[in-house]
């Protein structure tokens, strides 16, 4: 069987047998629960540590923005480290920022550095970066027919990661009393050198694009209907999902409610994101790639309008879990449709582009985000929302047009 240290004579890669298959969507979808915890801390934590620690209230959710830009900063590099000495290096550079960021952060929170916790979560960042390929690493060696469940079934992983992260947080953020997180984030650390560990034995045919660079240019690629419209309903379905997210614990604390109902409410936000990808694979083979992007478009915007509803407890949880909800459909329908638009040997730069697209755009998002609920309000933020999603929308009624 071929692996990830052997030489290919041909540009199609070698088909993994069922068992190394199975064994690589078992151990990536662990690795995805465990890093998703990571995330999910930065995310339910973040804003309310930047709160506690910066200068200005305008700057409270920037750690989490920077975490974003840390996406954004390290797709490519990611990469080009898993085109150079394949994807199970790649993966243990990122878990090694991952352990990175929770030791940076618990000393930040102790220390009351604010910049410093900045840094920290921009390795966050970095390796979310790298956790983002686990996705694209799990149809590596599989059939054509088979990817989207391969893929679905990683992404999976995620629901374990919405039961960790939130959890984890609530049982550790108290543990060193006067310091509150410090706990959570050395817990953080721990986490991410596990998913190292189990990401050590993944097997994975080696990519095309270390012994063949050929393929088509870039700019050819990327006027594609299909890849433009990946790229576009990727980044409405991210964006909207990281804009609303960021602000939503902040904002479930200026409205009264409490750490731990924030910390619920971020808990089902990632369960539902994750869970539907059970059958999210099944349903774009079924219904097609673009058909189940425009359904999480859709049903973001159903999220948004139940938040403009009101501001009590339930209200942002349901907002939260159709958000995630229709971030699965949308940002897993545009990623089957990403795998759509290369050949074999552009896979490592196609992905790289498109993530770096989605993750550039959705830190600006990010950056905002906080500026505009400080400014604003919660309800302007959702208004907000609206603008990129009519956007997406509309953007794959014209692929579909085009087909027809």
């Amino acid at each position: 069987m071929t692996t990830e240290n052997s030489v290919l004579p041909f540009d199609k890669p070698a088909e993994l047998t069922e068992q190394e298959q199975q064994n690589n969507i078992w151990r990536l979808a662990i690795a995805q629960a465990l890093a998703g915890a990571n995330s999910v801390v930065i995310f339910a934590a973040g804003a309310i540590v930047g709160n506690n620690l910066a200068p200005s209230a305008m700057l409270a959710t920037l750690p989490i923005s920077i975490f974003v830009v840390g996406m954004a900063a390290c797709v490519f590099p990611a990469g080009e480290i898993a085109r150079l000495f394949g994807r199970r290096i790649a993966f243990l550079v990122g878990s090694g920022a991952g352990v990175l960021t929770g030791l940076f952060a618990m000393l930040a929170v102790f220390m009351g550095w604010f910049w410093l916790f900045c840094a920290a979560t921009f390795l966050g960042g970095a390796y979310a970066a790298v956790v983002l390929s686990f996705r694209f690493a799990a149809t590596d060696g599989v059939s054509a027919k088979r990817q989207p469940q391969a893929l679905s079934l990683v992404m999976a992983g995620g629901v374990l990661a919405g039961v960790i992260g939130p959890q984890l947080i609530t049982y550790t953020m108290h543990l060193w009393p006067g310091h509150t997180f410090v706990a959570t984030f050395l817990t953080q650390a721990v986490v991410a050198a596990i998913a190292a560990v189990i990401l050590w034995s993944v097997k994975l045919p080696e990519l095309v694009t270390v012994k063949n660079n050929t393929g088509r240019a870039l700019t050819e690629i990327i006027r594609q209907p299909k890849f433009i419209g990946a790229v576009i309903c990727g980044a409405a379905s991210y964006t909207i999902m990281n804009f609303l997210m960021t602000a939503a614990p902040l904002a479930m604390h200026i409205h009264g409610h409490s750490q731990e109902a924030a910390n619920l409410g971020i808990q089902w936000h990632v369960i539902a994101m994750y869970a539907p990808s059970f059958f999210t694979g099944k349903l774009i083979s079924r219904f097609g790639a673009i058909g189940i992007a425009g359904a999480g478009i859709l049903l973001t915007g159903v999220s948004a309008i139940i938040g403009l509803e009101g501001t009590d407890v339930t209200h942002f949880w349901w907002m939260l879990i159709l958000l995630g909800v229709g971030w699965n459909f949308g940002f897993l329908g545009a990623s089957a449709l990403v795998l759509q638009c290369h050949r074999p040997e552009e896979k490592t730069r196609v992905q790289s582009l498109n993530d770096f697209i989605i993750f550039g755009l959705m830190a600006i998002g990010s950056f905002l985000s906080g500026g505009i609920l400080a400014t604003y309000g919660w309800n302007f933020v959702l208004w907000v929302s609206f603008g990129p999603l009519l956007v997406a929308i509309l953007t794959l009624g014209l692929i579909l047009k085009g087909k027809s």
